[in-house]
């Protein structure tokens, strides 16, 4: 429960918090006539005070920018986005995934297929071929065809036109996965004899801890 003046909540005239306790208030009320807004509570004050004093949070960045774009607050999204931690995220690495074809789709599919092979197991593992260049590709498909599995099951990854290399992508899909709550490593997948190249340079496995 936070204490307020109107002044305050409608500092800046086209946000979202704005318009809430602009005319006739658009929010419920309990019976002792206080405003329910259903967003965290526990960010709200970092938003309080950059309206009261326009400090910018230090701690809790994510979540604080999660709340100003709700609030719809942008002098405050502009300034937490010139933030390290978001400046990194959106500018760095989500523009190195949009460069990624069907990134998003791919972490989904992963996930289906480790929830697929969970039934009655501690683990479960996906199969992963990460690629950087066309070349690469074309080498990892001949690498396929002699993988002695159902290639459905395996999720290939790339290849990109950006700096990062494998290894930051691993990381990226390590990230994502255990954004999604799940806990889950890498290591380098190693086939059997008669294999035409090195299995590490393009096939990885990702392990799936579900107890």
């Amino acid at each position: 429960m936070y204490t307020t003046t109107l002044s305050t909540l409608k500092k800046h005239p086209g946000s979202k918090l704005a318009e809430m306790f602009t005319g006739q208030p658009k929010l419920r009320t309990d019976s002792e006539g206080r405003f329910f807004i259903d967003r965290p509570g526990t960010y709200f004050k970092y938003i309080l005070e950059y309206l009261r004093s326009n400090q910018v949070p230090t701690q809790c960045i994510q979540d604080v920018y999660k709340e100003a774009l709700f609030y719809d607050i942008e002098p405050l999204i502009k300034q937490l986005e010139d933030s390290p931690q978001i400046f990194g995220e959106l500018v760095a690495r989500k523009q190195f995934l949009a460069r990624v074809p069907n990134y998003s789709e791919n972490i989904e599919l992963m996930i289906r297929i480790a929830r697929a092979e969970a039934v009655a197991s501690r683990r479960s593992s996906v199969i992963v071929c990460v690629v950087r260049t066309e070349e690469d590709a074309a080498r990892c498909q001949d690498a396929l065809n002699s993988l002695d599995m159902d290639k459905k099951s395996v999720v290939k990854f790339g290849p990109w036109k950006a700096a990062p290399s494998i290894s930051d992508l691993l990381d990226c899909i390590q990230m994502d996965v255990e954004a999604k709550g799940y806990k889950i490593s890498f290591q380098p997948h190693v086939a059997e004899k008669g294999f035409r190249f090195k299995s590490h340079d393009f096939f990885y496995k990702f392990l799936f801890t579900w107890w």
